[in-house]
C-alpha cells in the first residue's frame, strides 16, 4: 500500500478569531499548527507522499514552509474549497489526475489519509495504526470513547439520550482506499469528481469524509482505530 497523507488546511478558522487562519498560528515552540501537522506525517515511515490543501489566499505561506522545513514528502500544495468536502475532493482529484502518481500499474494499492491541520498533535502510533488497518480494511477512522452524556435534540428539547457506551468522538486521520473514497464522492455528487464545474455547483451536508462513505456506500464497513486525547482539534483561541 502506498499511503498519501492529505493535510486539510483550507479553512480560515473563524472561531479562533483574528486575521490569521489558525493553521498558521504559532504554538509554544514557534512552529505553526500546520507545520506540526505536516511534520507528523513527514516523519512517519508509513507515509510516502503528502498533499497540503490550503486556503487559496495562503498558498504562498505553505510554499514558504515547504522550503523552510525541507519537507521531502510534500508533493502537492493545492487550493481548498469553501467547504471541507470540497477540499477533500480537490485533493482526491489532484492525486488521481497526476499521470505518474498512482502506482496501480505496478499492482500496488493507494491509501489516502485525510487529516485536519487543526489536529497538530497526532501521534506516530495513531498514524501507524491507521495505515496498518488500511491494509485490511477499505475505510478506517480514528475515534475515542465519549466521557460525556450526549443529547440528541429536536426543537430545542431533548429528543433522545443515546447510551454513552455506544458513542465515540471522531478524530482524524480518516483513511480510505483511493478508489473507494473517489467512488463515494462520485455517488454523492452524482458525477465524476474530476468534473470540476459539476462539483463546484454541489452542496454536501456531511461534516467529514466518513459521513460520505457511510451514507453513499453503506455496504462498506468503517473500521475504528482508537485515538488519543492529545489528538485534539484546535477550535478556539484558548486551544492555542
Amino acid at each position: 500500500m502506498r499511503n498519501i497523507a492529505v493535510i486539510l488546511a483550507g479553512g480560515i478558522g473563524a472561531r479562533v478569531g483574528g486575521n490569521t487562519p489558525k493553521q498558521l498560528l504559532p504554538l509554544s515552540d514557534g512552529h505553526s499548527v500546520l507545520e506540526h501537522a505536516v511534520n507528523a506525517f513527514e516523519q512517519s515511515p508509513h507515509i510516502h507522499e503528502i498533499c497540503i490543501v490550503m486556503h487559496p489566499d495562503y498558498i504562498m505561506h505553505a510554499e514558504q514552509m515547504l522550503l523552510a522545513n525541507a519537507w521531502q514528502k510534500v508533493r502537492y500544495i493545492i487550493p481548498g474549497g469553501k467547504e471541507r468536502w470540497e477540499s477533500s475532493v480537490n485533493a482526491i482529484r489532484a492525486i488521481m489526475n497526476q499521470d505518474n502518481s498512482l502506482p496501480f500499474r505496478e499492482g500496488m494499492g493507494v491509501g489516502i489519509l485525510l487529516h485536519d491541520a487543526a489536529r497538530p498533535f497526532v501521534s506516530q502510533d495513531i498514524i501507524a495504526r491507521v495505515c496498518e488497518a488500511l491494509e485490511e480494511h477499505e475505510a478506517v477512522t480514528v475515534a475515542i470513547p465519549s466521557t460525556d452524556t450526549v443529547y440528541e435534540m429536536a426543537d430545542g428539547k431533548v429528543a433522545r439520550i443515546p447510551q454513552r457506551a455506544t458513542i465515540m468522538r471522531a478524530q482524524t486521520p480518516q483513511a480510505f482506499r483511493l478508489e473507494l473514497i473517489a467512488e463515494a464522492y462520485a455517488k454523492a455528487l452524482g458525477t465524476d469528481i474530476c468534473d470540476i464545474q459539476a462539483c463546484s455547483a454541489c452542496h454536501l451536508p456531511a461534516t467529514d469524509d466518513c459521513g460520505i462513505v457511510h451514507k453513499h456506500m453503506p455496504q462498506v464497513p468503517i473500521y475504528i482505530v482508537e485515538g488519543e486525547e492529545q489528538n485534539k482539534k484546535i477550535t478556539f483561541k484558548e486551544d492555542i
